[in-house]
């Protein structure tokens, strides 16, 4: 065989064998494709199935509602009623003692009680808070009316105000609790060298215990008027119940002085629509024209 013969007879095998792999990938990658387009036919066949909620079972209905029921307060019972004076009052001396005394012999107990005097010289303002049956504060409001130097007796129950009360509070600016921290803390007296064993330090727990403090008044929207090492004195302006909150909040962190200055409350303005204000005003005057006087048609 000569050499033509044997590269026509290479060639052509060669040839051969590229059509057969060319056939072989061509059948793969059919088949791959037939694969793709039967999965995105199912795909789009396939409708997006709903979220299935499992079903609760009776048992965590009852434990929910239990959850809830124990941790919803309970409304107090046998309480009194809570009422807001203000009284506006000659601006002398023993006024205060006579209208005291009036609310002594009632039998109350004033919960706080706030004077100062207004822009008017001879004029003061007076902001007692009571808690009583409101048939018996009613005569005793009455009674505070008959006092001489007492020009004007106002009761703010069920009347919408805005209600304050300062409170400055004094704090421990170290932990309470710091003999725990020390039984975590010693000292080598070799060499002179202070080495810390384990724990916090009482001047890391102190900064920490400072940090929290501060940390927690910005919640309350309170403000830190002075610190020391020794003390923090914080300042906090809100309704009564949320001073109350504060208060609580803070016992745990050391309190040393709690000063309230008492309630102080005015009376909120009314906000009415134009057409809230028509219609009114539009029946107020037709109640007040009298048919009678009206020309006849």
């Amino acid at each position: 065989m000569n050499a033509h013969a044997f590269a026509g007879i290479s060639s052509s095998f060669g040839s051969s064998t590229r059509s057969q792999s060319k056939e072989a990938n061509g059948a793969r990658a059919f088949s791959v494709s037939r694969e793709i387009r039967a999965a995105k036919g199912i795909r789009e066949k396939r409708l997006n199935p709903l979220v299935a909620l499992s079903a609760v079972a009776p048992g965590e209905v009852e434990e929910v509602v239990d959850n809830i029921l124990y941790n919803t307060p309970a409304k107090p019972t046998g309480t009194a009623d809570r009422h807001i004076l203000t009284l506006l009052v000659a601006n002398e001396t023993g006024v205060l003692s006579r209208i005291s005394g009036v609310i002594a012999a009632r039998g109350f107990n004033i919960d706080s009680i706030v004077v100062c005097k207004t822009e008017v010289v001879a004029l003061s303002r007076m902001t007692i808070v009571l808690k009583g049956q409101s048939a018996e504060i009613i005569q005793a409001k009455r009674q505070l009316e008959d006092l001489v130097p007492v020009w004007a007796v106002l009761d703010y129950a069920g009347t919408p105000i805005v209600e304050r009360e300062l409170v400055l509070l004094k704090v421990q600016a170290i932990p309470p609790s710091l003999s725990e921290f020390e039984n975590f803390y010693t000292e080598s007296k070799e060499d002179g060298v202070a080495v810390r064993v384990g724990g916090l330090s009482p001047v890391l727990a102190a900064g920490m215990h400072r940090q929290t403090v501060i940390e927690l008044a910005k919640v309350f929207g309170a403000k830190v008027e002075d610190i020391s090492h020794d003390a923090i004195v914080l300042e906090l302006t809100a309704p009564p119940h949320k001073v109350d909150s504060f208060v609580k909040m803070m016992k745990p962190y050391g309190l040393i002085e709690v000063v309230r200055s008492g309630c102080m409350a005015v009376p909120r303005s009314p906000v009415e629509g134009y057409e809230d204000g028509s219609d009114e005003a539009a029946e107020n005057a037709s109640a007040a024209v009298d048919a009678s006087q009206l020309p006849p048609g």
